[in-house]
């Protein structure tokens, strides 16, 4: 391990004659810990880019399978109305119509799913993609796998940093993730906002809300929320109350340097 530079031994090769054995041993030295230092400098950094790199790894491969399960679920909903809608609509003219519409909703669902699959697989598309393009997408494969509605506008136009961009489409990724898991919502409300210099983004939902400052042990979500909104500098904020449902808003401002 190389000596911090605090703790080392002065090296001071003049106190010996020119071309000295002494003098040549000690600038040896200095030049080995130099490179010392240097390679364990990289070695730390490399380290430190293969760790980002794993948590990057499991955190795609967590959404992947995630997403993997639900496209199974909503086509084996599919297949099941499939098999049995013609015999509901001879007997069921009314019935059978519904049947087809929750067809339609399932298989328009897995298809979302399928997309949001190839995105983990393929990073690119989330910053090669309009980003309001990715929340409709994430909207009907929300609606798909849960069957609540999401109304979702879009005011404005913008062009965000990679990293904005990625980190904004996650979000609300996450934000979608909870209200299915925890929210018993009927409706989900969803804004994306353009600005000069500003992007806001706005998630509300009608279910049961919760006590923000009592968040139940092992719900990470929102701790997941305000660590990814930080590492762009967004400002994150909940509001929500036992049963008058969540809001989310996340807003970042493209600061000058």
């Amino acid at each position: 391990m190389a000596l911090a530079p605090e703790t080392r031994p002065a090296i001071r090769p003049e106190q010996w004659p020119e071309g000295s054995p002494e003098q040549r041993l000690l600038k040896d030295l200095q030049t080995a810990l130099t490179a010392l230092d240097a390679h364990s400098q990289a070695r730390q950094q490399q380290m430190a880019a293969q760790e980002r790199e794993q948590a990057i790894l499991q955190e795609r491969q967590r959404l992947a399978q995630n997403l993997h399960d639900a496209v199974n679920q909503s086509l084996f909903s599919a297949s099941l109305i499939a098999e049995v809608l013609p015999r509901v609509w001879e007997r069921n003219l009314d019935e059978g119509r519904r049947s087809l519409e929750e067809l339609r909703r399932l298989t328009r669902g897995a298809i979302a799913e399928m997309r949001g699959l190839l995105v983990e697989l393929q990073p690119l598309v989330i910053t090669d993609s309009d980003l309001g393009d990715l929340l409709r997408q994430l909207s009907d494969a929300f609606t798909g796998r849960t069957n609540i509605p999401i109304a979702l506008t879009i005011k404005g136009k913008g062009t965000l940093p990679t990293e904005v961009q990625v980190a904004i489409y996650r979000l609300c990724q996450e934000g979608l993730n909870n209200i299915a898991k925890h929210a018993r919502a009927s409706q989900v409300m969803m804004q994306l906002r353009y600005e000069t210099d500003l992007a806001e983004l706005t998630i509300y939902d009608d279910g049961r809300g919760f006590d923000p400052a009592q968040v139940p042990p092992g719900h990470y979500g929102l701790n997941i929320m305000q660590e990814r909104a930080e590492a762009i500098g967004a400002l994150l904020s909940v509001a929500s109350q036992v049963g008058h449902g969540t809001k989310i808003k996340i807003s970042w401002l493209n600061a000058p340097p």
